[in-house]
């Protein structure tokens, strides 16, 4: 595997990848060498969030444009988690090959990423044992492209998965089929909830859940899984990025998890565990530039309690719970690294322990 470049860019309008270009212009990163991109846009982070779709296009034509093949760039793995609440920017970070003789050259471990794609996921398959076992292959054929043995090394998996719409609970109806939900919403949960299960049992995080341990056992869940859901396909989309010997560059990644919303040393614990060293108490000026993302997850806690104080998030129907908590742990994350353009994610069920979720945090060592 070859070693990798990473870098984090604005998304300075809906339909803009005008940053990717610039990259590839100043030659940062060669059109035809970028394995993966993940990325915050703008929408309302829902089922009808077209934002997704939207900058998906975007980025896919620069890549072609600057000369990669469309093929190719049509296999690319873009994840895309909408909703940009609070004060979270809208950005996306960058993942390319490096061609060997621009490497930096180490044999300490360093940053490898791996993707692949699972089997078609059937909308009666989605919160159910099917899909945990398509998503835990798809996984580790993720590992083995990335040049992981050891299931210790994998510090974030972040994946893409179909939700359930009208249209496929329709479909699965029509085949004599039951789906676990037909609330189009609640579906995202699920299918993010279900996909962590899988994320774990590649991992040996968990042994094989039952179709009644899924939304409902939260003791079952992934340190490093990160996952995230929409109506832009019917696979789940998996990205394995850990750290390997010998690969070379300049980058490293870690994870943690935070306990709860507030848990600011769940973050610098990621932070740390990448490689840097830092104070006892940091401060966001002791990163001096080093850190490129932090990549975590949320989730209101079920019993509407955060360190014993009473909230109303799960009893608003005003605002949904979702973009509550995501403008809440958005505000926590940038508040740690003095940068709005942190990838924070809602859903976050079965991915870190109730009411936190999973942290990785990815570093430049130089």
């Amino acid at each position: 595997m070859p070693a990798i470049e990473v870098r984090k860019v604005p998304i300075h309008s809906v339909a803009d990848a005008s940053e990717l270009a610039k990259l590839i212009d100043d030659g940062v990163m060669h059109a035809d060498r970028v394995i993966a991109i993940i990325g915050k846009t703008e929408g309302n982070g829902g089922v009808n969030d077209y934002t997704r779709i939207i900058s998906d296009r975007a980025f896919r034509e620069v890549l072609v444009e600057k000369g990669a093949p469309a093929d190719q760039v049509k296999q690319i793995p873009i994840v895309w988690s909408g909703g940009t609440d609070g004060v979270i920017s809208p950005h996306a970070t960058i993942f390319a090959t490096v061609p060997d003789e621009d490497a930096v050259q180490t044999d300490e471990p360093r940053l490898t990423v791996g993707f692949a794609m699972s089997e078609p996921l059937l909308p009666e398959e989605i919160g159910r044992t099917p899909m945990v076992s398509k998503v835990a292959a798809a996984v580790k054929v993720a590992m083995e492209k990335a040049g992981i043995t050891d299931p210790s090394d994998v510090h974030y998996v972040q994946t893409k998965t179909p939700l359930l719409t009208i249209h496929t609970i329709r479909d699965a109806k029509s085949r004599g089929k039951t789906v676990w939900t037909e609330h189009t919403h609640e579906s995202m949960d699920l299918s993010n909830g279900c996909t962590a299960l899988g994320v774990a049992l590649a991992l040996g995080e968990i042994e094989m859940p039952t179709d009644a341990d899924v939304m409902h056992n939260r003791e079952l869940f992934s340190a490093v899984a990160s996952c995230s859901s929409g109506v832009e396909l019917d696979v789940a989309q998996v990205v394995v990025v850990g750290n390997a010997p010998g690969v070379g560059g300049r980058y490293r990644i870690g994870h943690s998890v935070m306990k709860d919303a507030l848990d600011q040393d769940g973050l610098w614990e990621a932070i740390k565990d990448a490689g840097l060293e830092l104070p006892e108490r940091p401060h966001h000026t002791d990163l001096d530039g080093r850190l490129v993302n932090l990549f975590l997850k949320c989730e209101a806690s079920q019993d509407g309690m955060v360190r014993g104080r009473r909230n109303a998030m799960l009893d608003d129907s005003d605002v949904h719970w979702h973009r509550q908590i995501k403008a809440a742990v958005g505000g926590v994350t940038a508040a740690v690294t003095g940068d709005p353009a942190v990838f924070v994610s809602v859903s976050a069920a079965h991915q870190g322990p109730e009411g936190g979720g999973p942290v990785a945090a990815i570093v430049d060592l130089g």
